[in-house]
């Protein structure tokens, strides 16, 4: 704020005057009686030259007691990240409380035409206020008064964090009350977990770190479902991701409340790296790549040595294409934690989605290699790996890797798809046969196995069984069969 004197003082002396004036202004006690602070106040309106500081001292004091800056929009900081409340969906931009204020020129004349006792009145108001906070420490930790919460949707976080004694950008200080929770949850017992955490929130329902963590165990509830479905259905579906049905209804609703839980806590405070990734993981099994790759990305503003997040980062920028950016990504992961396997292996896919398959043959040897001496080794590069060799029309390559992939998991749909076509290349149709129909056996539901399966079975002089797999193929593709 810029004010003209009215004296013929120089721009230096005016502003040293104007410091000494607000350094003598604020250095006065706001813990006590508040008339010490009315009899300065007095003495700096009624004498001259303080007059054009009048309203820029009153505006600092009245932010040093409590009233919020105005809403400014900015871009995304982690010390100024809020989540919307409505439907579990988070904003790409948020409101920054650390970007400044200004006020009109205006302002200072229509502050001239108000009359003295009312500043005054305002004055102690504004105090009052400010020793009542202050003299309350336990309401201020709790998160934003009944005033500001009837903004709280569209308010910025931080007017939550500035009435909180723990600063927005620290992280919380774990709960005692809630250690019975974490017990559960530490045991896998996630039911438990989830009820202790709801008792806690029906007595404190201003709890950020209650909401967190009862939305990271929502989260880790369809983690828990989504193997118990792996072990009835086979190793197949962990591996590829689908699901349907009671499974698929279970994954979405749990994934919609936890994202519901980090948008009531983000109102009390700013969430962690750590919240900021499961909130993108939540969004991952909703299919909301976008949303997931946001969130990713701030979740690594913040913490950038989390090897997870780059993995997770990489695969949202491989599903949109963005290959150089995913081999970015997986590097990031592969520099904090070196062999890991799964990114290795989606260096490999991003190589090839680059159409580079000398780089993403080498990638997936090494990610085989890693392996070599571990007791549970991962599939995905050995078929990977022989998917490459066919593309190239090298079935002799790729059917020694797919038969140890086979070893390692046997029930991966996609291994048997590609072993099938392998031995078809090779004209060796009874394995082809063998193969394919242990990858239908797995995966009833994909069309394109019935099809190939259906070629294998005419080209051995099989036309029943070539009809019914044409059949089948056409229905679940919605086609008509052309057999």
């Amino acid at each position: 704020m810029s004010c003209k004197l009215s004296t013929a003082s120089s721009p230096s002396l005016s502003a040293r005057y104007h410091s000494l004036l607000c350094s003598c202004f604020f250095s006065l006690p706001t813990n006590h009686s508040p008339l010490p602070t009315l009899f300065c106040f007095l003495a700096l309106m009624y004498f001259p030259i303080c007059n054009p500081f009048f309203f820029s001292v009153l505006q600092q004091w009245v932010g040093v007691g409590g009233v919020l800056p105005y809403n400014c929009q900015g871009d995304f900081a982690v010390s100024s990240m809020r989540f919307d409340v409505g439907l579990g969906r988070l904003p790409a931009r948020v409101p920054s409380f650390l970007c400044s204020r200004t006020v009109p020129r205006r302002g200072s004349k229509i502050g001239a035409s108000l009359s003295r006792s009312c500043l005054l009145c305002f004055l102690c108001f504004s105090y009052d206020a400010a020793a009542r906070a202050q003299s309350s420490p336990d309401k201020t930790q709790r998160g934003p008064s009944p005033a500001t919460a009837a903004g709280a949707a569209q308010a910025s976080l931080s007017s939550a964090a500035s009435k909180n004694t723990v600063k927005p950008d620290e992280p919380l200080a774990p709960d005692p009350a809630l250690a019975r929770a974490r017990s559960f949850l530490q045991e896998g017992k996630l039911s438990e977990a989830e009820s202790a955490t709801r008792d806690f929130l029906r007595a404190h329902a201003d709890s950020a770190e209650a909401h967190f963590l009862l939305g990271f165990i929502l989260f880790r509830e369809v983690q828990a479902k989504w193997l118990e479905a792996g072990k009835g259905r086979g190793e197949n579906l962990l591996y590829s991701g689908d699901a349907s049905g009671a499974v698929a209804e279970f994954r979405d609703a749990k994934a919609k409340e936890s994202l519901a839980e980090f948008t009531a806590g983000a109102k009390y405070h700013v969430p962690s790296a750590f919240d900021l990734k499961i909130v993108a993981l939540d969004y991952l099994l909703l299919k909301e790549n976008g949303d997931a790759d946001r969130w990713l990305t701030r979740s690594l503003q913040a913490d950038p040595r989390d090897p997870q997040a780059w993995y997770y980062l990489g695969r949202m920028k491989y599903s949109s294409g963005q290959f150089r950016e995913a081999i970015e990504a997986f590097e990031q992961c592969l520099k904090l934690e070196p062999h890991n396997v799964q990114a290795e292996n989606n260096v490999g896919l991003s190589y090839e989605g680059l159409q580079r398959p000398e780089e993403a043959t080498q990638a997936f040897e090494n990610a085989i290699a890693w392996q070599t001496e571990s007791s549970a080794r991962n599939p995905e590069p050995f078929i990977e790996l022989a998917h490459l060799y066919l593309s190239q029309n090298q079935p002799e390559k790729a059917v020694p890797y797919l038969v140890q992939s086979i070893a390692i998991s046997p029930n991966v749909s996609k291994a048997h798809e590609e072993l099938g076509k392998a031995y078809s290349l090779l004209h060796r149709l009874a394995d082809a046969q063998v193969e394919l129909e242990k990858a239908v056996e797995l995966s009833p539901q994909v069309p394109n196995l019935h099809c190939l399966l259906a070629a294998v079975y005419r080209q051995r002089g099989l036309a029943d069984k070539a009809k019914a797999e044409y059949d089948r193929c056409a229905a679940l593709s919605g086609s008509h069969s052309t057999s």
